[in-house]
């Protein structure tokens, strides 16, 4: 993993060997350009809107969302400051694009694409999530991804959860990113919807391998639905304003009179 200084660490959050980055900010000497990487600000702000120009389609409130969870994942130390996001808004239907991988220091979005859910979430549209083994259902919010491999559904990419209860199984139950064929979108509008997966956010065979090498190795996935449980549990939303209120106790205790 890429920690703050750009050095190398190894393992996976909750696995053997896996240590958190370092917070010391030496953003100048890893990236070429610091706006697209620091916590959301009014920087970030003309990087949202730049990023909606690319992708007109994604709800401004799920990319808000998105790179707020990125933002609070690398101020606590969950993630890098990564320079790729994809965002999956499990709210739209199956039948639509709905997963977009943006480049963040050049502003680009590198795909739009269809994705498909779990069976467990619903058909056409999801509807349950859950972080269950055996409940081939989607799960929701931040994912971490790792590397690759070959297997079963060929050519796919390990991702693991980054939020306790919600997506932290996510390796335990092989919730991958992966190409299938029944992520079809002519097929879907014949029956309605896209085929369904076990869970994994299964995309078409014909672009999975050119998504995956452009997530891959420490890279964010963020997977939204209006889920009020979840959006308001997610240590990733909402960070500036529970850091700040963190804050305020000590502030008021510093600047308390002597004496007093």
């Amino acid at each position: 993993m890429f920690s703050y200084r750009c050095d190398h660490r190894r393992g996976s959050p909750g696995g053997p060997g896996y240590t958190r980055p370092q917070m010391a900010l030496r953003f100048p000497t890893c990236w070429p350009l610091v706006c697209a990487l620091l916590p959301f600000s009014a920087c970030a702000s003309a990087l949202l809107d730049r990023l909606l120009e690319q992708a007109p389609d994604v709800p401004p409130q799920v990319l808000t969302l998105a790179l707020e969870a990125r933002d609070c994942a690398a101020e606590i130390g969950a993630a890098p400051p990564t320079s790729r996001l994809a965002v999956v808004d499990y709210s739209r239907p199956s039948t639509e694009r709905r997963l977009w991988l943006f480049d963040l220091p050049t502003q680009r979005l590198l795909h739009a694409e269809y994705v498909a859910h779990g069976r467990g979430s619903g058909e056409n549209l999801a509807h349950a999530f859950s972080n269950v083994e055996g409940s081939h259902q989607s799960s929701l919010g931040l994912f971490l991804t790792d590397d690759t491999y070959t297997g079963g559904n060929g050519y796919s990419l390990r991702l693991d959860g980054l939020e306790p209860g919600t997506n932290d199984q996510a390796r335990d139950r092989l919730i991958v990113m992966h190409g299938a064929s029944y992520v079809d979108p002519v097929q879907a509008l014949r029956q309605g919807r896209l085929g369904s997966s076990f869970g994994c956010p299964a995309l078409r065979p014909v672009v999975a391998r050119a998504v995956i090498d452009d997530l891959k190795n420490h890279q964010l996935l963020f997977a939204y639905y209006p889920d009020p449980v979840w959006l308001a549990r997610s240590p990733y939303l909402g960070c500036s304003r529970r850091l700040t209120q963190q804050a305020t106790p000590r502030d008021a205790e510093a600047t308390r009179p002597v004496g007093s």
